[in-house]
């Protein structure tokens, strides 16, 4: 990365070829540096997802990340040494009529002819000026060079042609593919745009041609794409295997796998997508690696009695900066400058020595991978958690279970960064027997983000939007006019609005408050900080109908509530605790709002808050505003503390309105609402509508022919 310059995992890449936190420029070194082996867990990482109850979309996301995929290794030799390649399809073998490797694949020097040598060297300069992102880009048109050398086809003994191109990488797979133009279609525009050769190897259904508008025909020229499909297997025999005629692939692929091994070209595999973890940052902040080196360069632990290592003060944090073509200077993190702190005199077995710190830190996933484990044994200084304690927290609930956190609600941009960084850590704390669940989150939700306008300058970076300036409908910062948008809030847009500024104009409770209320948990919302009023208004209400605002003193009786009231109590009480139990935070506040109003019309008639309504309301306040909550407990004098006690139970008796509202039609057509007992009968319902002012001058006289009721919900008469 040119400026900062950091080590990235390819996770920390985005789809622009560009650094996720910074926006900057990324380019590939090859660099001494740690990993974390997270290659052998891709299974196990895999095979547990199916036991986690997390969306199905973040779970699809991780499926495609560890990229689980299974063929078979094959052997193409070649004037350079066997070339193997990894495919998916090892049935499609007869069809494979050339191959591609990777600009920076390692044979590639050696294949290339000396006529070929020139054109070769110019279009691996230009590969080198591409991220990955860029290579792999659908849309993008492919190119390539042929080496002039080529390769033997296992399992049809023909030489088929070795080309490069920028679209294989070496870091996937084994930076070498077999084309099989009739079967793929990156495959089959490279061959057209090359003039290479086309052997179909599956026939195409009628349907197929038809949808093409051409007639039935095994002559791939006159195809207009390849076909990717299954069909009847032709063109796919040699002496001692033969695949013609049959359709199912599962059945041709295991046929061909057994050949390649018992030819030796090849044998069935298994490959990842997923690469082992860089974990290695030039940079500062970050915990550094408890390893020296030795005069020979090789690395030895520093005892535990010498733990932990500790940053040292440093003024200037920057990283050497380093040009993107500069590729003989290795960078120099700011811990290299560092001359005392380089250099240790340690005796590791064989006499005090000196030795060489790592000037390298691990990345900010060292602390974020375990962090819930610490929450729960903060103080202990012998270990990051009492086993007893993490079992009581994390232990598996029941068969089936995972253990770990109940439920963790966390964004999914997190989906193949931390969430993937946990698990794997979290997997190897439990094979070496530090805690006892197989998983860190049983549960997740994916909140939705707080979105708000950023801005940016004509370079397209963007500016403090708290600092822009709006006139007339224009924007401009520092004088310069800027661009506005709208997206999730964060330190990348500069668009934060920080909680320090709303804990000191609201308070804490307030903020949390608007947060929850603004719509469901898992949908993305706007900011508004003129909106935060109206909850801050609420709370003030619930205070001044519990304490006097003048004297400051409870305002709140024994005497009790009218039974209006105490049905709205209970109404809240129900619908709050089903809407905390399914995080709709939302309309759990919109009900205690609604409670609060009526609440505020009888302490304005009566002047005081019944007790038993001031209890409940309180404890259903505290999850959402403890602070306040907490205040108002100690008011109320309640002994138990308020964390301890039980949420409050609805009345099923309450629960039921006194009235209910029945509508009256007369020919089908509403006439009038009634507003009649809960437990009225037929019977009453017909006596009590034939009574009515407005039934009995629509009838006009009329005797109803048939009178239609339906229990406690509608009657209609008909004339």
């Amino acid at each position: 990365m040119s400026g900062s310059r950091h080590n990235l995992a390819n996770e920390e890449v985005t789809a622009e070829g560009r650094s996720d936190i910074g926006n900057y420029p990324v380019f590939k070194r090859n660099m001494r540096q740690w990993t974390m082996r997270i290659t052998a867990y891709a299974d196990r990482l895999l095979d547990d997802l199916d036991r986690l109850d997390w969306p199905e979309s973040i779970k699809l996301m991780q499926r495609n990340w560890i990229g689980r995929s299974t063929g078979a290794r094959v052997k193409f030799s070649s004037a350079a040494g066997e070339i193997e390649v990894f495919t998916t399809r090892p049935d499609t073998l007869f069809g494979a009529t050339f191959m591609v490797l990777s600009p920076e694949h390692p044979l590639v020097d050696a294949l290339t002819t000396k006529s070929q040598r020139s054109a070769v060297e110019k279009y691996r300069e230009s590969a080198r000026k591409l991220n990955d992102n860029e290579r792999q880009n659908d849309d993008r048109t492919k190119t390539g060079v042929d080496t002039g050398a080529t390769a033997t086809n296992p399992v049809t003994g023909e030489q088929i042609p070795i080309w490069i191109a920028d679209y294989v990488l070496m870091g996937y797979g084994t930076g070498a593919i077999m084309a099989v133009p009739s079967g793929d279609e990156r495959d089959f525009e490279f061959a057209r745009a090359y003039n290479l050769p086309i052997v179909a190897i599956q026939m195409p259904p009628t349907e197929w041609f038809a949808e093409n508008n051409i007639s039935p025909t095994t002559d791939c020229g006159l195809w207009p794409t390849a076909f990717v499909g299954e069909g009847n297997y032709i063109n796919s025999s040699n002496k001692n295997l033969s695949l013609d005629g049959k359709r199912s692939m599962s059945e041709a692929i295991a046929q061909v796998n057994s050949w390649l091994e018992s030819n030796k070209c090849g044998e069935s595999a298994i490959t990842y997508k997923l690469r082992n973890w860089l974990f290695s940052r030039q940079r500062y902040w970050g915990e550094p690696f408890p390893i020296v080196y030795d005069e020979n360069d090789m690395p030895y632990s520093v005892p535990d009695e010498l733990l932990p290592v500790k940053l040292p003060e440093l003024t200037d944090f920057k990283p050497q900066a380093l040009d993107p073509n500069d590729e003989t200077t290795d960078p120099m993190p700011p811990l290299a400058r560092v001359t005392d702190w380089l250099k240790v005199e340690l005796d590791l077995g064989e006499g005090k020595k000196t030795y060489r710190r790592e000037v390298n830190v691990m990345p900010q996933w060292a602390g974020s991978c375990w962090y819930e484990l610490r929450y729960l044994d903060p103080t202990n200084s012998e270990r990051f958690v009492d086993a007893q304690v993490e079992r009581y927290w994390m232990g598996p609930k029941s068969a089936g279970h995972t253990g770990g956190v109940d439920l963790y609600v966390g964004g999914v941009e997190h989906a193949v960064l931390h969430l993937l960084y946990s698990r794997f850590w979290h997997k190897v704390l439990f094979d070496l027997g530090h805690v006892s669940s197989e998983e860190p989150f049983h549960k997740l939700f994916n909140q939705g983000y707080i979105q708000a306008y950023a801005y940016r300058d004509s370079r397209g970076q963007t500016v403090p939007a708290n600092e822009v300036v709006e006139k007339n409908g224009s924007y401009t910062f520092e004088g310069e006019t800027v661009v506005r948008e709208y997206g999730k809030m964060g330190k990348s847009l500069k668009n934060i609005v920080t909680p320090d500024e709303m804990y000191d104009e609201f308070g804490a409770d307030t903020f949390r408050l608007y947060e929850m209320s603004t719509g469901p948990l898992d949908a993305s919302r706007p900011w508004n900080t003129r909106d935060v009023v109206g909850m801050q208004r609420f709370l003030q209400r619930t205070w001044r109908n519990i304490v006097d605002e003048e004297t400051n003193e409870l305002h709140v009786s024994d005497e009790p509530a009218p039974i209006e009231l105490r049905r709205a109590l209970h109404r809240c009480v129900d619908g709050v605790r089903q809407d905390m139990e399914n995080l709709r935070f939302n309309t759990a506040i919109s009900k205690l709002i609604e409670l609060n109003n009526a609440l505020t019309v009888h302490v304005n008639a009566v002047g005081s808050t019944p007790r038993e309504i001031a209890v409940p309301l309180t404890q259903m306040l505290s999850p959402l505003c403890p602070h306040v909550a907490e205040e108002l407990w100690q008011k109320l004098g309640v002994q138990t503390p308020i964390s301890y006690t039980a949420f409050p139970v609805a009345d099923p008796k309450l629960l039921i309105s006194e009235t209910v509202e029945i509508p009256v039609q007369i020919n089908g057509k509403l006439r009038t609402r009634l507003a009649a007992p809960a437990e009225i009968t037929d019977d009453e319902l017909r006596t009590l509508a034939l009574a009515d002012a407005k039934v009995i001058a629509a009838l006009a006289g009329a005797t109803p022919t048939k009178i239609v009721i339906v229990p406690k919900r509608l009657i209609n008469f008909v004339i």
